[in-house]
């Protein structure tokens, strides 16, 4: 973690400018298990204990949406037992975190080839989002089966086949149009992406959605990412100088 964010640390954010949307690489998940010689599910895990806090965190502060890479396109491709495990997981967390999700007026929403997911999972997915669908407090929304690129690609087939059918014209395609054909329709763009493990790259995640994200970047495996970090992020946000692009006053 940068300097600047350490210091932040132990603050508590202005609540009078607390980001509205927050998205979160969680990373480092099997490095925390091998570094305690544990097998890489245990830390999948633990991570899903730090979700439940940060989740917490976000709803007390008031931040309206928090994006949650769980599992990518990319991630199909380990081994067997793995993204078996992980599917079990999210099974459970689905389940055990529904009463939470209700009592805390916290809407759950997916993004990404839900398809792809097995058929019970798929179910239990489609329940606890139908389940809390009136609730306006927070959204927690999880990027399962995720991609950008894949986004994109969709995006670029919807916008074809409609131009196609003559519902648009070429000169009426724009941003809005193409936010508006992505998966996070409706749900506006991050203010903050948070990379846990200090891996320096977005790892094909929200590519058209984060063009002005502030990024911040922590050494921190996602078990062992605290509430108090979180704020410390949180606070240095709270700090920047956002221009997009154009020169301050």
């Amino acid at each position: 973690m940068n300097s600047d964010a350490a210091t932040a640390e132990k603050s508590t954010p202005n609540l009078e400018t607390i980001p509205e949307h927050v998205a979160i690489i969680m990373d480092g998940n099997g490095r925390w298990a091998k570094s305690r010689l544990m097998n890489r599910i245990k830390g999948h895990e633990k991570g899903s204990e730090t979700v439940r806090a940060i989740v917490r965190a976000s709803r007390k502060l008031g931040i309206k949406y928090l994006t949650l890479y769980a599992f990518s396109t990319e991630n199909w491709q380990r081994p067997k037992t793995e993204v078996k495990a992980l599917m079990h997981l999210l099974e459970s967390f689905l389940k055990k975190e529904l009463k939470e999700m209700q009592d805390n007026n916290i809407r759950l929403f997916a993004i990404g080839q839900q398809e792809r997911l097995p058929e019970n999972v798929q179910k239990q997915l489609r329940e606890t989002m139908a389940l809390t669908e009136k609730n306006n407090g927070m959204q927690l929304n999880l990027a399962l089966s995720y991609g950008g690129r894949t986004e994109i690609v969709q995006m670029a087939r919807s916008v074809a086949e409609q131009t196609a059918s003559g519902k648009l014209t070429v000169d009426e395609i724009n941003e809005d149009i193409v936010a508006r054909n992505l998966y996070t329709v409706d749900i506006p763009d991050p203010d903050i992406l948070i990379r846990t493990s200090g891996e320096m790259r977005v790892s094909n995640f929200l590519l058209w959605q984060i063009a002005y994200s502030e990024i911040f970047i922590t050494d921190t495996l996602w078990p062992d990412f605290s509430q108090e970090e979180f704020y410390g992020i949180l606070s240095e946000f709270q700090t920047r100088n956002r221009r997009f692009g154009k020169v301050n006053p």
